[in-house]
């Protein structure tokens, strides 16, 4: 069966959806992987757009942004930015998707600058809502290509918190979180294109759970920038279904997304 590797990220990511959950959708991929978790094994999930549109069905049409009419027709809610956060600070939204320049290995978002903060070699879009999402959902899901250069050991600048790192005052993890008064939350995917990392909410570590069929353990270790831990259960990525596959084209027939 033939996909493109952008489709199988779009599964893993729809695989971390639960029925009745209010997500923080964002765009591109994770806009599909809404759609295939709405049309599969969680009907009963809830979409929030960063622009201020909650949906509890996937738009009519392809978004090419979250403002275009499509999401904006038959949605259960249209406000604003500052309203969907708000639920979002109340704890009330279980799952929320970002991606990002670079990631470390406790799940460390950079979106902000390449190098020198005074004297960048590259400066980035910064945070958007990335910082809000990665520290106020309940459960933070990254998509992002896989290249060496992305996946660090220590990212330049945190633009969106992970699991912070080990500090004299104890481990990174949830206890990071919670010395640095983070509510609830962190990491609990990175679905790359060649992978998908789990995290140890102790440690705060990233842990390899599967790689893409087509890969191995080793290519996914020379592009990745810290030494792999494996889950107890590492194995081959669960590659899409015939079904998963005509959803995904249905939704996006064109391959904008996906191609």
């Amino acid at each position: 069966m033939n996909y493109t590797p952008r489709e199988l990220m779009v599964v893993c990511a729809a695989r971390q959806i639960r029925d009745g959950e209010n997500v923080f959708v964002g765009m591109r991929l994770p806009l599909l992987a809404f759609a295939l978790a709405k049309l599969t094994h969680a009907p009963d999930c809830v979409g929030l757009f960063e622009t201020g549109t909650m949906r509890d069905a996937p738009a009519s049409q392809l978004l090419y942004t979250m403002g275009d009419a499509p999401n904006i027709a038959d949605a259960l809610w249209t406000t604003s930015t500052r309203n969907v956060l708000g639920v979002m600070a109340a704890g009330e939204v279980q799952l929320g998707f970002i991606g990002g320049a670079e990631i470390d290995r406790y799940g460390n978002l950079n979106t902000s600058v390449i190098g020198d903060w005074q004297q960048p070699k590259v400066r980035l879009p910064g945070s958007g809502g990335g910082a809000d999402i990665a520290s106020l959902a309940q459960r933070l899901a990254i998509i992002m290509p896989h290249e060496r250069h992305r996946l660090r050991e220590k990212v330049d600048f945190v633009t969106s918190p992970g699991y912070g790192y080990p500090d004299e005052q104890g481990s990174a993890g949830q206890a990071w979180r919670k010395r640095v008064g983070l509510p609830r939350g962190g990491p609990a995917a990175l679905i790359t294109t060649l992978a998908v990392f789990t995290f140890d909410p102790e440690s705060g570590e990233a842990l390899l759970q599967s790689y893409h069929p087509g890969t191995s353990i080793e290519q996914v270790q020379e592009q990745t920038g810290w030494q792999l831990r494996l889950a107890p259960d590492c194995r081959e990525t669960e590659p899409p279904s015939a079904e998963e596959l005509r959803l995904i084209r249905s939704c996006d027939p064109e391959g904008v997304w996906t191609s």
